[in-house]
């Protein structure tokens, strides 16, 4: 099997350049949106907006149409590591176990145990695909650090946070958006110290990806406590015009810090 930074080493290279310099924005169009025409209308957006990657449901489909309409690397997320396969073939650069945001409401829950067998089923399936997993925000932060340790020794070679559906925001503007993010930016903190710690000072530690309730201006903040990148989903994909959509991925792509020296 390849180590995660041969993986890597895979992916397009503009991608791996935006996730050396911390400036990767994926947009998410949503692990249960298999709305075809809404997914390539977000896609098209957020190629014209300036968007590193896509994020789409995993079906072979939509990553076809996806990767038309917006000329970008296409990951697929799924919590089914059986889906991946044939979305992999269909063209995705990368899959992705998570995020969890779409299954909380119907009072579905994943503990470490769970995304730990789905990880290592996933890279039983696709050893040598681009694996990103995300961090349940449900665990309290120490365990998230250590689910975030064992994920990257089962061989992932990306981690994401999220967070954004427990934030309960109670100020308006500005600090409203800051307490929106401040679990995933929690998690974010906590995760790529933690990975960094484990990594050395000589290895690259793997990237951390944060997502969940980011704005323009939380994007910031996020690559201050050490994501390589951000996803963003409802701040695009709630809008129904494209040129809305892709307005807004400009104006997030304009608040990213601009690169920092770093190599993968």
């Amino acid at each position: 099997m390849s180590s995660g930074s041969s993986r890597l080493a895979q992916l397009p290279a503009p991608l791996r350049s935006a996730l050396a310099e911390c400036r990767l924005i994926k947009v998410i169009a949503g692990l249960t949106n298999f709305d075809a025409a809404a997914v390539e209308r977000i896609s098209q957006a957020a190629g014209e907006g300036g968007a590193d990657l896509i994020d789409v449901a995993c079906d072979p489909a939509l990553v076809r149409r996806a990767a038309a309409a917006s000329g970008l690397p296409i990951c697929v997320s799924a919590v089914d590591p059986e889906l991946f396969p044939a979305a992999v073939a269909a063209g995705a650069a990368m899959v992705e176990i998570g995020n969890y945001d779409a299954f909380y409401p119907l009072g579905r829950r994943f503990e470490a145990d769970e995304v730990l067998a789905i990880t290592r089923r996933t890279r039983e399936l696709l050893p040598e695909v681009v694996l990103s997993v995300t961090v349940p925000h449900v665990l309290p932060l120490d365990q998230q650090e250590q689910l975030a340790l064992d994920l990257v020794a089962l061989g992932a070679d990306l981690i994401q946070t999220e967070g954004g559906t427990s934030a309960r925001p109670f100020s308006p503007g500005v600090l409203g958006l800051i307490e929106k993010a401040a679990p995933t930016l929690a998690a974010t903190h906590a995760i790529s110290r933690a990975l960094a710690a484990a990594a050395g000072p000589e290895t690259p530690a793997v990237p951390v990806l944060c997502a969940s309730g980011l704005s323009a201006v939380t994007l910031p903040l996020a690559v201050a406590a050490g994501a390589a990148g951000v996803g963003v989903g409802s701040a695009v994909n709630r809008l129904q015009e494209p040129w809305a959509m892709a307005a807004v991925v400009r104006e997030l792509r304009t608040a990213l810090p601009r690169p920092v020296a770093a190599t993968l």
